[in-house]
């Protein structure tokens, strides 16, 4: 869990952030639908599962740029961490409640598949939030029974909260693609529109790179 603290006097985004936290504390969300057909594809040729797999892609891009990895220390103090994981809802049908599991990130999608498979299945008695959850973490939950055309989660805290709040919803087959809604929320100190739109991008360019 290393992480960098940020001097707001020479970070070359200092002066925004500083303005959106202090004046002006908003959270930007976005849905775009993107196209699963190539990870439908490779998962079904590799025997993977869908939702870890699809963790892994999110995981991916939001670790490759400094945007979504910002946070605070125990004394208040901005930071980066250098790199995040999932926080993920593990739903059990059973009793329709869930298991908030953090699995450890890593750049190998098998790895990270088998690490998935390993904590879902030590916690697979327990309900509400694992214990000792790490701090470097970025929120993911998947509302697979629907297909939503937008999405939108409200983090009640100071309006302090920074890392990414990402959903995904049911993927349907249309003119031939397997369509899913994909929603990210942002807090606009760490974020502007271009790097929320270059996050979509950037995961179905890692969709099409598993074809």
């Amino acid at each position: 869990m290393k992480c960098t603290r940020i001097d707001m006097d020479s970070w070359d985004r200092g002066k925004l952030f500083q303005f959106y936290i202090n004046n002006m504390r908003i959270v930007m969300s976005l849905t775009v639908e993107i196209s699963v057909t190539p990870l439908d594809t490779y998962i079904k040729d590799h025997h993977l599962k869908f939702y870890p797999s699809m963790l892994w892609v999110v995981s991916r891009v939001i670790n490759a740029h400094d945007e979504f990895k910002y946070s605070w220390d125990e004394e208040g103090h901005l930071i980066k961490w250098d790199s995040v994981s999932p926080s993920y809802a593990d739903f059990h049908q059973e009793d329709q409640n869930f298991t908030k599991l953090v699995t450890e990130y890593s750049d190998d999608l098998f790895e990270f598949h088998a690490r998935f498979l390993a904590d879902r299945e030590r916690y697979k008695n327990a309900r509400a939030v694992m214990e000792r959850q790490p701090p470097n973490f970025f929120d993911a939950s998947c509302l697979p029974w629907v297909r939503y055309q937008h999405f939108d989660v409200h983090v009640f805290d100071e309006g302090k909260f920074l890392a990414p709040v990402v959903t995904w919803g049911k993927y349907e087959r249309e003119h031939g693609e397997l369509m899913m809604p994909l929603t990210m929320n942002i807090h606009h100190a760490v974020a502007d529109g271009f790097h929320l739109s270059r996050f979509f991008n950037e995961v179905q360019e890692v969709i099409n790179s598993l074809s």
